[in-house]
């Protein structure tokens, strides 16, 4: 049993949860902003779950507006924004902080199982993905720059296989 599905996270409308509702099913977990460089890569998100959902993907976006004040919104403001400008229909849980004293227990595991360039524990930027198979065990960490469409076939290894 892994330990993922245990963590709290926060949805949209404030109310406290765990990942259980997601249990067996490929996961692509992405820290997100509305004014970065890397924000087009929502349209790319977006097409993954479009196409996949419905053999056992899910991706679920986290806002954070720790890097360069880039999702300073409210929640009601992102989320139109990601579902206007890019047809986002993945969950957008509440904006949470992604390093430092007030981090989001999922980022805190997410960040001790998998480890970014050269070893470092610490998100760098928004866009940062973690795949995750069915079983809850960390495939793969994504640097920002990743693009959603290079994923496509690490993703397509664990569809299918939902519990």
């Amino acid at each position: 049993m892994s330990e993922i599905y245990s963590i709290p996270v926060i949805q949209k409308n404030g109310e406290e949860t765990t990942l259980e509702p997601y249990r067996g099913k490929t996961l692509l977990i992405v820290n997100t902003a509305s004014k970065c460089g890397f924000t087009p890569q929502f349209e790319g998100l977006e097409t993954l779950y479009q196409t996949w959902q419905d053999e056992g993907l899910e991706i679920l976006g986290f806002p954070c507006n720790q890097f360069g004040n880039q999702d300073p919104g409210s929640q009601d403001e992102i989320e139109s924004f990601c579902k206007l400008n890019y047809g986002v229909t993945f969950p957008i849980f509440k904006k949470i902080d992604v390093n430092g004293e007030h981090e989001a227990p999922l980022f805190v595991w997410l960040k001790s199982k998998a480890a970014g360039l050269f070893g470092s524990r610490k998100i760098k930027w928004n866009f940062t993905k973690f795949l995750i198979d069915p079983s809850g065990t960390i495939v793969k960490r994504y640097a920002p720059m990743t693009k959603p469409e290079k994923i496509s076939a690490d993703i397509k290894k664990f569809l299918g296989q939902t519990k």
